[in-house]
Parts: structure tokens; C-alpha cells; sequence
């Protein structure tokens, strides 16, 4: 089954594969500018992958209270109720990561939660 499998998808219709890479370039595109206007938050555009590793490091520290990656997104999932994984668990403290293989009104949803809880650290 999967060689039948396999065999189609090398040989059948490709026609699919630019609609959905378009589709995920938009989302990128929209994730990446949402979060690089908040302040306290970079984040560089990737060339491939489903996900961005935005920087947090400016929002940790003394004013904030929050000291390390895994503290921030613990607390943007209690506040904010948006799941995302802390960067130093693939090694890139002061990071988290987040994926943008969801639907737009989603990530709308989720970049305006990830805004508004990063401005209530200030």
C-alpha cells in the first residue's frame, strides 16, 4: 500500500503544490510582520519550515519578572491561552517557537493575544 502510495504522489497531479506553498508563504509573511511589531520582539523570516523562533530576550528581565524563555510561554499560555515552545528546548534560550501551519483566522487570533500580552508586561 504505501509503494502504491509512494508512487502516486511522485507520478499524479502537482498542481496542488503551488496553491499550498503560496498559502504558507502568506502565513509566514503575516506571522513575521505581526511579531516584529510588538515591542520586545524580533523575529526573522525563515526560507523553509512551518515555524518562526521569535526572540523574547528584550521582554526578560527585571521589568517583566519573567527570567528565562520557558517563563514567558508558560505564561502566554495561562494568560493568553496561545501554545507555543520555549527555544531553549532546541537549544535557543531567550527564543520560542511557534508554527504557522494553522488557518489565518487563527494566527490572527493568536498574534493579537501574543500583542496584548506582551504589552500588559510593560
Amino acid at each position: 500500500v504505501s509503494q502504491a502510495a509512494a508512487v502516486e504522489a511522485l507520478n499524479g497531479t502537482q498542481a496542488f503544490i503551488q496553491e499550498r506553498s503560496k498559502a504558507f508563504k502568506e502565513r509566514r509573511d503575516f506571522v513575521v510582520n505581526s511579531l516584529n511589531r510588538i515591542k520586545g520582539i524580533s523575529c526573522l523570516k525563515p526560507n523553509g519550515a512551518f515555524y518562526v523562533f521569535p526572540s523574547c530576550k528584550k521582554l526578560l528581565g527585571k521589568k517583566t519578572k519573567l527570567k528565562t524563555d520557558s517563563e514567558f510561554v508558560e505564561k502566554l499560555l495561562e494568560k493568553a491561552n496561545v501554545a507555543v515552545v520555549q527555544g531553549s528546548a532546541f537549544g535557543l534560550e531567550g527564543y520560542f517557537r511557534i508554527s504557522y501551519a494553522t488557518s489565518m483566522e487563527k494566527l490572527k487570533v493568536a498574534m493579537d493575544r501574543i500583542k496584548s500580552f506582551c504589552e500588559s508586561l510593560s
